[in-house]
């Protein structure tokens, strides 16, 4: 999962991507970049591995002069944990094209070897942002001679999304000409379009999230229509079409689960309300299959389950309470790049507070159960704490299968669930009951303010994925490309390099 943004603004756009990069800093912290052009100083760029805070000092942010910009925070699901994988890309022909990408190609395979093969472009990462990258500048070559039309880079756009499957958003700076923003045909990674008056004309923006047009006081126009392109001119002139072929609105639902912030709104629907409203289900789910329960407290397990938390408590009428406090400078454990990490930093970002846990019997509530690691390590801090007994509820479904569209959960044998019965998951993590999320209830959760949106992409736990092209025989090579064991490989080869080069 990444971040993106784009500005055309008639004033410098440096410190307002900055400022967007820190709000959408909680979907990737592996890398961040942004990538500025003004006439008069031209193309400016600064990428590089790390948090946004770290990446941009003063010096950097001082060289990024212009007023049309675009930016990017990533961690790694395709490619790796590379500084020279940090985004945007950039390809010098035609024009001069910079990209960042939030998603997940499936054909990423298939569309590199015949950009090398017959397209004669060239690939320097593994990166799938570079293969779409050079897809569009490919297409875009091609429809061109001269100073590029709105009719030109919206048929590119259109063949990007014949050639590409998957999910994917995405913002492309065309030097000296513009900004354009698109999603996939199928609408799976979210992206919204934003204006703001501005010395007497209007600014545009685009962004993963509506939080980063709130905090630069941009008005949330619309998200961008599945497979639709927007360009938007340097001069601030904007231009829209929709995709030309087929299309479908399957928004993924784990954004309003897990990803994306509470004050967000992500295709007309609040994430905060959305939560609330699984807390709503999870507590008749509580109720159904524990209705004699002893539960004295329910404690969140910070930040994103505090919602849902909230509302199990008040339906099932017992105390809601504030049981771990939360060590604000670790990352998110979801996103670390490894299993081994991800355990040891449980015990570094959360400490339990004895007094909400000693004699009492706890339900814990946590947005979530993907690895299982976080969960396990938690019970065993509430035992510590003097808990009698720990109960434990997910205010998503079992999730048992791959994400492919752009989220880390590439190997089935990673995920607890799969393969498992809710009783095996228990004696697991250790919890004394456990009690998951019904997917009817999750979906009637988040679609309840837009009846419009028919499904969502629930492939994590359902197995049904929506592009229909995902076999059996790509997820296994996918797994075993990108299980923690191939990760911790490619990092063990990177630190040996890196030592010879030293030497």
């Amino acid at each position: 999962m990444c971040g993106v943004v784009g500005i055309v603004s008639s004033r410098p756009v440096n410190q307002a991507l900055y400022n967007a990069l820190t709000v959408m800093q909680h979907r990737g912290q592996d890398a961040a970049g942004i990538v500025t052009w003004s006439d008069s100083h031209g193309l400016k760029q600064r990428k590089s591995n790390g948090l946004v805070r770290d990446v941009f000092r003063h010096r950097h942010m001082m060289r990024l002069k212009g007023n049309v910009g675009i930016a990017h925070v990533r961690y790694p699901t395709a490619g790796g944990s590379r500084s020279s994988e940090a985004q945007p890309f950039y390809v010098n022909s035609p024009y001069g094209i910079c990209l960042a990408h939030n998603g997940n190609l499936t054909n990423h395979d298939e569309l590199a070897e015949m950009l090398t093969r017959e397209d004669r472009r060239h690939l320097s990462t593994n990166s799938d942002s570079e293969v779409l990258l050079n897809v569009f500048a490919h297409e875009l070559q091609i429809r061109v001679d001269g100073r590029p039309t709105p009719a030109d880079i919206f048929g590119a756009v259109d063949a990007v999304h014949k050639r590409c499957t998957g999910g994917y958003a995405v913002v492309a700076m065309i030097i000296g000409f513009g900004i354009i923003a698109f999603r996939d045909p199928n609408g799976i990674r979210p992206l919204v379009l934003g204006e703001r008056e501005s010395d007497g004309q209007k600014d545009y923006m685009v962004a993963s999230e509506s939080v980063a047009l709130d905090i630069l006081q941009f008005s949330r126009l619309r998200d961008v229509r599945p497979g639709e392109c927007v360009f938007i001119e340097n001069s601030g002139v904007l231009h829209c079409q929709d995709f030309d072929g087929v299309t479908g609105h399957t928004p993924c639902i784990f954004e309003y689960v897990y990803f994306a912030r509470p004050d967000s709104i992500l295709d007309d629907l609040s994430v905060y309300k959305a939560r609330l409203r699984m807390g709503e289900q999870l507590a008749g789910k509580i109720v159904r299959e524990f209705p004699d329960h002893d539960i004295d407290v329910v404690i969140p397990i910070p930040d994103t389950s505090r919602t849902a938390a909230l509302q199990v408590a008040y339906h099932l009428g017992v105390k809601y309470r504030e049981g771990f406090i939360k060590n604000r400078y670790i990352g998110r454990t979801f996103i670390m790049p490894g299993q081994a990490e991800r355990a040891q930093s449980v015990r570094r970002k959360l400490n339990a507070i004895s007094l909400e846990f000693r004699n009492k019997n706890v339900l814990l509530v946590d947005d979530s159960i993907v690895r299982g690691t976080t969960s396990q390590q938690i019970i065993k801090l509430a035992r510590e704490a003097g808990a009698n007994k720990v109960y434990f509820a997910s205010a998503a479904p079992p999730v048992r299968y791959p994400n492919v569209y752009g989220i880390d959960m590439p190997a089935a044998s990673e995920l607890i669930a799969n393969g498992r019965t809710i009783e095996e998951i228990q004696e697991i993590i250790g919890a004394d009951r456990l009690i998951y999320q019904d997917l009817h209830g999750l979906v009637r959760s988040v679609r309840h303010g837009n009846s419009a949106i028919r499904e969502f992409d629930t492939s994590c736990f359902s197995g049904e994925y929506v592009t229909g092209d995902v076999t059996e025989e790509y997820l296994h090579e996918l797994e075993t490309r990108r299980n923690d064991a191939a990760k911790q490989s490619r990092q063990t080869r990177k630190k040996r390099a890196s030592n010879v080069v030293s030497l």
